[in-house]
C-alpha cells in the first residue's frame, strides 16, 4: 500500500516540476466560479454570487477529477453535507444533521424530477443514477428550500442538472475496472434531429464488488446495474423551447440481513438478493415573453419496484408543475406557480413487515409565490415568499421565507434569511408495522418480546424555524471565501413511544408496540466554510470545513441519530502540461452516532484519501487511474437503522479509458 501511495505522490512531484510548461492548462478563474449560473435558489437563472442562500456548485470538471462514480460520492465535495456509505449499494445522505439510511429532510431533484419516495419521505440513492460524463453541475443548497420546492426541503435541496443535448453531440465510449469497481462501461451518442432539435441516447452498466464485514469476511453486498436513456431538446419557435427525456434501469442489490425471529437465536443472519427496476419520462415546455418574463410547464411520470426478502414496493408518481416569472413595477420580480402530484403504491408484506392498507393513493396540491424587491439599485435586495400545500396526511401547510442580500461592492456579498419548513409524514409512519428486534425471554413475561414499530395515522408534520447569515468575497483575486452560519429550531420531530404490551398466542410472543409520535424538540447550529485558492496558474486548492452542534434529549439519538460534528475536505488539482492531470482529495469525518434498532451505534472518526492521475495522449482520448480510500484497508462509515448488518468500506483502485469522437 505504501508503494501505491508513493507512486501517486511521485506523480504529483513530477506534475509540479513539469507544470511550468503548462500554466494555461488549468483554466480555472476564481471570480468565474462565483459567477457560475445557478437556478435552484430562486427558480431562475442567476449568478451564484447573487444567491441569498448557502449554495455550492459541483461542476462536471469537479466530478471528473474527483474520480466519483456515483452522485452520492460526488456530493462529498460539498460543505455541510453528511455523506456516509452504508455498504456497496446504499448511502446515508443529509444536510445539517439527522443522517440515516432513510434520512427525510433533504429534497433531491434530477433535471427537475423529484426523486422523493412517499414510503419514507426520502430518496433511494441506489435508484438514482445518471451518466456522470453528462452532468453539467450539481447545485447543493444547505438550509430550507421549501418556499419554492415544497415539503421535505427542510435542511437542503440537491439539484442534479445534466447537459443540454446540443452540448453532447458525437459519441463517447468509456470503460474500466478494478478491485471494487470490478467493471463498468458507458456509451453515449448525440446528433442533430432537425434544424433546431438535438438529441442523445446513452447506455451504461457496472458491477461492484462486495465489501468486508466486521469479522473480515465478505459482506455479500455486491451490486450490478444497467441503465439506458435519452434526451431531446428542441427550439420550437424563437420564444418556445421543449425538452423530453427518460430513463430505464434494472439492478441487483445484494445484502446481508439480520432478520428478527421468535425462535433462538432470535435473529436469522443470511444473504438477501434484492432487485430494483424502474423508469421515468419528463417533458418540459418553456415560453419566453422577454428577458424579464417567462413561463414553464413540466410533467413527469416515475415508476419503480423493489423486491426484498422482507418486503416489496411498487410506486407510480405523476407530477405536474407550472411556473410564471414576471417583472412588476420595475423593482419587483415576481415568481409564482402551481403544482399537483399523485402517487400510488403497492406494498408486499412478510412476517416482520406489514402495511395497512397495502395499496394507497396520495395527492398533493401546491401553490407558491415569491417577490424579489430591489430596494437600492444594484446594492440591496429583499425577497419574500411562501409555499402553500395540502397533503393527505396533515392537510394544509404553509412555508414562508424572508431573505436579504446586500452588495456593498463587487467583491463582497452579505445575506441573511429566516425560513419555516415542514417534513410531512410518510406512508410508513402512518401505516407501517415493522418488527425491529425480538428480545429473549426474561422477567416478567418469560417469553420472547417482539419490539414492533407501529404507524400512527395522527402523525404530525415535523417543522423547523431556520436562521442563516452568509458572506462571500473575492477580495483577493486568487482567493474566494464563502462562509455561512445557521441556527435551526425543530419541533415535533419523530420519535417512538411505548404502547401497552399484549400477548400474541399465534406466535407465542409478547408484542411491545413502539408507536410513532412527535415529542422531540431539537436545536442545531453551526458554521460552513468553503474556499478556493488559485495558488498558481496550474495549481488550485479547494477546501471546506463544517462544524455542526446538535442539542437533543439524551434518549433521542436512538431514534433519529446524530451527524458528525466536524467534516473537512481538501482537494488539490494540478495540471502537468495540458495532457496530464493529478488530483488528490483528503477527507476527515468526526465521530458519528447512528440510530439502530439496538440503540446508539458510535462510529469512530476517520481520515481518508482519494487520488487520480489522468493522461490524454490524443485528442478525445483519456486514460486515468483512480485510488479510493487509500489510507486504510477498510473503515466503517455508517450502520443502517435496522436489518442490514454493519459493513466496512474497502480500499479500491480502478483504471478507466474514455474516447470522445
Amino acid at each position: 500500500m505504501r508503494k501505491i501511495i508513493a507512486g501517486f505522490l511521485l506523480a504529483g512531484g513530477l506534475a509540479v516540476e513539469a507544470a511550468t510548461d503548462g500554466k494555461d492548462a488549468l483554466e480555472l478563474n476564481v471570480e468565474d466560479l462565483l459567477n457560475v449560473e445557478v437556478t435552484s435558489v430562486s427558480k431562475k437563472a442567476q449568478a451564484l454570487n447573487d444567491a441569498a442562500a448557502a449554495i455550492f456548485v459541483i461542476s462536471n470538471e469537479d466530478i471528473k477529477r474527483s474520480g466519483a462514480t456515483s452522485i452520492p460520492e460526488a456530493l462529498r465535495m460539498a460543505p455541510g453535507l453528511d455523506v456516509a456509505r452504508i455498504d456497496a449499494n446504499k448511502w446515508a445522505v443529509s444536510a445539517r444533521g439527522f443522517n440515516a439510511r432513510f434520512a427525510n429532510k433533504l429534497l433531491v431533484l434530477i433535471d427537475g424530477r423529484n426523486t422523493y419516495s412517499r414510503l419514507f419521505s426520502g430518496t433511494y440513492w441506489e435508484n438514482q443514477d445518471v451518466m456522470m460524463e453528462d452532468v453539467e453541475r450539481i447545485e447543493v443548497i444547505r438550509g430550507p428550500g421549501a418556499t419554492l420546492w415544497g415539503a421535505n426541503a427542510v435542511n437542503g435541496v440537491i439539484n442534479v442538472i445534466t447537459k443540454h443535448s446540443s452540448k453532447t453531440q458525437g459519441g463517447l465510449v468509456a470503460a474500466g475496472g478494478g478491485t471494487e469497481e470490478q467493471g463498468f462501461g458507458a456509451f453515449r451518442y448525440g446528433a442533430a434531429l432537425g434544424e433546431n432539435t438535438t438529441g442523445r441516447v446513452f447506455a451504461k452498466g457496472f458491477k461492484r464488488d462486495q465489501n468486508t464485514d466486521a469479522r473480515g469476511n465478505g459482506a455479500g453486498d455486491d451490486w450490478d446495474r444497467v441503465q439506458g436513456g435519452f434526451r431531446i431538446d428542441s427550439r420550437l419557435t424563437l420564444a418556445d423551447d421543449f425538452k423530453l427525456q427518460g430513463d430505464l434501469y434494472h439492478s441487483h442489490l445484494n445484502q446481508t440481513l439480520l432478520v428478527p425471529s421468535v425462535v433462538p437465536p432470535y435473529g436469522d443472519l443470511g444473504r438477501d438478493k434484492a432487485e430494483a427496476y424502474g423508469g421515468n419520462v419528463l417533458g418540459r415546455w418553456q415560453h419566453t415573453f422577454s428577458t424579464q418574463s417567462d413561463l414553464s410547464l413540466q410533467l413527469f411520470y416515475d415508476y419503480y419496484r423493489r423486491n426484498e426478502s422482507w418486503m416489496s414496493e411498487g410506486r407510480d408518481t405523476l407530477d405536474l408543475d407550472f411556473q410564471h416569472r414576471l417583472n412588476v413595477f420595475d423593482k419587483h420580480e415576481l415568481i409564482w406557480g402551481l403544482g399537483y402530484q399523485l402517487t400510488a403504491d403497492r406494498l408486499g408484506s412478510s412476517v416482520i413487515f406489514n402495511m395497512s392498507p397495502a395499496h394507497r393513493k396520495n395527492q398533493l396540491y401546491s401553490a407558491f409565490v415569491q417577490d424579489e424587491m430591489e430596494l437600492i439599485d444594484q446594492t440591496l435586495w429583499f425577497t419574500l415568499g411562501c409555499k402553500f400545500e395540502h397533503n393527505d396526511f396533515t392537510g394544509f401547510e404553509g412555508q414562508p421565507t424572508a431573505r436579504l442580500m446586500w452588495a456593498p461592492d463587487l467583491n463582497h456579498r452579505f445575506w441573511a434569511a429566516m425560513s419555516r419548513a415542514v417534513r410531512t409524514p410518510s406512508r410508513g409512519e402512518a401505516n407501517m408495522r415493522l418488527t425491529t428486534t425480538v428480545a429473549p425471554p426474561t422477567a416478567p413475561f418469560f417469553v420472547p418480546v417482539d419490539l414492533t414499530l407501529q404507524g400512527n395515522r395522527n402523525q404530525l408534520s415535523e417543522d423547523v424555524l431556520a436562521y442563516e447569515i452568509g458572506y462571500r468575497t473575492t477580495m483577493i483575486k486568487s482567493l474566494s471565501v464563502d462562509v455561512t452560519a445557521f441556527y435551526n429550531d425543530y419541533a415535533h420531530l419523530r420519535d417512538a413511544v411505548q404502547g401497552m404490551p399484549y400477548f400474541d398466542p399465534l406466535r407465542g410472543v409478547v408484542v411491545q408496540p413502539l408507536l410513532f409520535s412527535n415529542n422531540i424538540k431539537a436545536k442545531t447550529y453551526g458554521v460552513e466554510l468553503a474556499m478556493v485558492w488559485q495558488m498558481l496558474d496550474w495549481w488550485r486548492w479547494d477546501a471546506n470545513y463544517s462544524v455542526l452542534k446538535t442539542e437533543l434529549p439524551s434518549a433521542a439519538t436512538a431514534v433519529i441519530g446524530v451527524s458528525p460534528q466536524q467534516r473537512v475536505n481538501l482537494r488539490s488539482a494540478i495540471n502537468v502540461i495540458p495532457e496530464l492531470d493529478f488530483d488528490v482529495w483528503f477527507r476527515y469525518v468526526d465521530t458519528n452516532a447512528s440510530a439502530t434498532s439496538g440503540g446508539d451505534r458510535y462510529i469512530r472518526d476517520y481520515v481518508t484519501m482519494d487520488a487520480r492521475l489522468a493522461w490524454r495522449p490524443a485528442a478525445g482520448l483519456e486514460v486515468s487511474l483512480v485510488g479510493q480510500n487509500l489510507l486504510t484497508s477498510s473503515h466503517l462509515e455508517y450502520v443502517q437503522e435496522n436489518l442490514v448488518v454493519p459493513t466496512l468500506i474497502d480500499r479500491g483502485m480502478y483504471g478507466k479509458i474514455s474516447w470522445s469522437f
